[in-house]
């Protein structure tokens, strides 16, 4: 049966395209398979020297002094927190929009996370809601550079350095965004970064943490490696011979390949071309939604020039006669195939188990009732970019509240 004119796909009619457009997706070509090929044919396939190329290639980019490579952006949270003295008992403040692991870190430690509400614009962690909810148990905290926009890390700066807390950017979105001019990843006390198949850089997994404080990146490095080290100022003891190691610290196994490493530089390579295709994306979303009442678009803040991981759609509930989960399914059926960033942390069963309860944090709770995640990644084509615009508008001028 032939579809209205004008009126949206819906499960099992007919979608206006033929191919799905997924919310995400790597951009792989030969230079990264070579990357990958050539460590394979040599000895070291972890603690290799790919691995110390990639620490110098982040701190390039970054501007940061010291650069730690890892297993994972979760991992490389653990150790941050670690390395920031973070232990039983304390709390570590952060947003509830954001994946698990940004607040799970500070569990990991014995601590508690705190959840400060979001600015409902940018919907990125609030500098005053965190003012607000520093306490004497405070150690650090945990900024989510949400969807690749900047958090307001001059002001987080300056409560942390009032209070004498750490503060620890979980930059998992925020690779080749620039802060006031500087790249993100040299201005926090630590930057965490993920290399996930669905980020601007993948690895297929992997993580790092960036710094300036020397103290840190030694901690770092030993939390990497199972609190294990041969460098002899560590030691309590005379080494026997070069074989000698002792673990002065209970650290973990989270270390990177080479064959990731390998991949990673070269993509590291690609930033420029990927953050540029990325911007030219999100314009055009911008200037589309932006002309959509039933739409709201997400606000970005001068001091932050964002290469976004993530495209947010918010919906203005009182102006559609369909709710989120009616306007995402009429998406698919259009073969846009969206997600949604992020439940509120919180709202998680095990975080309920631990006492957490609804009602937190009103703006984000709101957010997440309002959002969808659209298609954002290197390798849209303009007949992709196109398609989900027109799908998106013809849905909302449909189901428009008249």
């Amino acid at each position: 049966m032939e579809r209205e004119l004008g009126k949206p796909a819906i499960a099992g009619g007919i979608p206006a395209r033929d191919t799905k457009i997924y919310y995400g997706h790597q951009y792989i070509d030969e230079d990264d398979v070579q990357a990958v090929v050539q460590v394979l044919r040599y000895q070291d396939l972890t603690c290799g020297p790919k691995i110390g190329e990639l620490e110098r290639r982040l701190c390039e980019i970054t501007g940061a002094k010291y650069a730690v490579a890892c297993s994972s952006d979760t991992a490389a949270l653990h150790i941050a927190c670690l390395a920031a003295g973070v232990a039983e008992g304390d709390e570590v403040i952060t947003t509830p929009i954001t994946f698990a692991a940004s607040a799970n870190c500070a569990l990991y430690c014995g601590a508690r996370p705190v959840f400060a509400d979001i600015d409902p614009e940018t919907y990125n962690i609030d500098p005053e809601k965190v003012a607000q909810a520093v306490g004497p148990k405070t150690k650090a905290v945990m900024a989510v550079d949400y969807t690749g926009q900047s958090a307001k890390l001059d002001e987080l700066l300056e409560i942390c350095r009032k209070n004498g807390l750490t503060l620890i950017e979980d930059g998992a979105h925020v690779i080749g965004t620039r802060y006031r001019g500087r790249p993100n990843g040299s201005i926090a006390d630590m930057t965490t970064f993920s290399f996930h198949p669905v980020k601007t850089v993948t690895g297929g997994e992997g993580g790092a943490v960036t710094t300036n404080d020397e103290s840190l990146y030694r901690k770092l490095l030993l939390y990497r490696s199972h609190g294990i080290t041969r460098a002899e100022e560590l030691m309590e003891n005379v080494p026997d011979g070069p074989w000698y190691y002792e673990q002065v610290a209970l650290g973990y196994n989270y270390r990177l390949t080479d064959i990731q490493a390998a991949l990673i530089i070269s993509q590291l390579n690609k930033l420029p071309m990927f953050s540029r295709r990325r911007k030219e994306i999100v314009a055009k979303y911008d200037e589309a939604f932006a002309r959509l009442p039933q739409l709201s678009v997400q606000k970005e803040i001068p001091e932050s020039d964002t290469t976004r991981h993530l495209y947010i759609l918010r919906l203005v509930p009182e102006k559609l006669t369909i709710g989120r989960r009616q306007f995402f399914d009429a998406l698919a059926a259009e073969n846009v195939c969206c997600n949604v960033h992020y439940i509120p942390v919180y709202y998680l069963p095990y975080y309920q188990k631990l006492g957490y309860r609804r009602g937190l944090c009103p703006n984000a709770e709101k957010l997440y009732e309002e959002i969808i995640t659209l298609p954002l990644y290197y390798s849209m084509t303009d007949r992709d970019v196109d398609s989900v615009i027109e799908a998106v508008t013809k849905i909302a001028v449909y189901y428009a509240r008249q």
